[in-house]
């Protein structure tokens, strides 16, 4: 075999082409809905929320699995999401637009679900941290290819929105059919469950994991509109801060996990939540726009430490329920997603800092919880209390 065809080159590859096509879509949707589709507030709403249904039905890709293997779901989910993207400018009405973000919205979710699980499977425990680090580079720098190309398309060349969407959606399905073509089915080394798998012994990587969610929607729906509403941030201002964030993680994603590996999930996750509690109070707080950016900024390098809560599950769980505990996973992730931003827009309009108060407490809880982590967890070791409790028992 080939020593370039690999399971993490073949990870990597698929890490690539997600944000190839998924960034372009998001650089150009905003403009694209007003400019040609006419989109509103009402409708962009609209769109944002079926957008984020197939993500929180995510756990359906194990029911998937019945029908095909898990390699092959990933590149099919690929080309789906490549394929959403191309034809996005040819449908430039709002139903239009709305059926093709479904579609790219389904191919992304079982895309990550399918792409988390099986780098859970294939990497060894000792490295997994390192590996989604890389990972996380790779993305950013596939994202920073992304901004950059439609910028230079658009601005210098003015090629229509059609074009672009073709472009980048296109590249999407070319990386889906080579890699269909170059790489063969690896070997799974467990046998996975073909149905909805949720225990209780993994409680804790589930609160985590909705914890995190909610905090995400609270950064990515609030801390951006602040810059605009509060410190007037243009258009080009915001992708600057965009291409800033892809910048630091392509650099510190690759340390980032080395450090968690080194230091073990709950010292990381530690770091994590007390910086983002810290950051958090600096969004309610903050009065000067280059002081937002900055916390901008580390917010976002702060959120790849999460990945310590993916390879905290990889050491606790029977090997055989990944793939359908990732999808478990995403749903529990994207719970918050369905209510929360509408709920905090209310807030937002009597008190923008309580929102930013909000994110700090659920990030305070997620470090109390955090500490429930062993220093070495591992099957049957999930948390301190267990540890605790079969120490007692002897």
């Amino acid at each position: 075999m080939n020593k370039y065809v690999t399971r993490e080159n073949f990870l990597l590859l698929l890490a690539f082409a997600v944000p190839l096509a998924f960034s372009s879509w998001m650089a150009l949707l905003n403009n694209f809905s007003i400019e040609v589709a006419s989109f509103t507030g009402k409708e962009i709403g609209i769109l944002q929320s079926l957008r984020e249904v197939p993500g929180f039905l995510a756990f359906t890709a194990v029911f998937a699995l019945l029908l095909i293997r898990e390699q092959r779901l990933a590149i099919l989910s690929l080309f789906i999401l490549g394929f959403g993207v191309a034809i996005t400018g040819y449908f430039p009405t709002v139903l239009g637009l709305y059926v093709t973000t479904v579609i790219m919205s389904i191919g992304f979710h079982y895309m990550e679900t399918v792409n988390q699980s099986l780098t859970l499977q294939w990497l060894p425990k000792e490295k997994a941290a390192e590996f989604m680090g890389r990972a996380m580079s790779v993305k950013a720098c596939a994202a920073i290819i992304s901004f950059g190309g439609i910028w230079l398309l658009y601005e210098w060349l003015n090629l229509p929105y059609k074009w672009l969407y073709l472009i980048f959606g296109g590249a999407g399905m070319a990386i889906a059919v080579f890699a269909f073509l170059v790489f063969p089915q690896f070997q799974q080394q467990s046998e996975q469950h073909k149905r909805m798998v949720v225990r209780s012994r993994y409680w804790l990587f589930y609160l985590l994991t909705f914890l995190s969610g909610a905090r995400r929607q609270i950064f990515v729906v609030f801390a951006g509109f602040l810059m605009v509403e509060k410190f007037g941030y243009s258009v080009s201002q915001i992708a600057l801060l965009y291409l800033i964030n892809h910048f630091f993680n392509l650099l510190f994603a690759p340390s980032i996990g080395r450090l968690i590996s080194r230091i073990g999930e709950r010292n990381a996750l530690t770091i994590e939540y007390l910086g983002l509690v810290v950051v958090f109070v600096g969004y309610a707080l903050v009065e000067n726009g280059y002081v937002a950016a900055a916390l901008y900024v580390v917010d976002h390098l702060f959120f790849a430490m999460a990945i310590a809560i993916k390879t905290y599950f990889q050491k606790i769980a029977d090997e055989r329920d990944i793939a359908s505990t990732a999808g478990v996973s995403f749903t529990i992730n994207h719970i918050a997603a369905v209510f929360l931003p509408v709920v905090l827009g209310l807030v937002w309009l009597i008190s923008p800092a309580s929102v930013f108060y909000l994110g700090a407490a659920l990030a305070f809880c997620s470090l109390v919880l955090s500490q429930l982590i062993p220093s070495q967890p591992r099957i049957g070791y999930g948390t301190n209390w267990v540890t605790n409790l079969k120490q007692e028992q002897q």
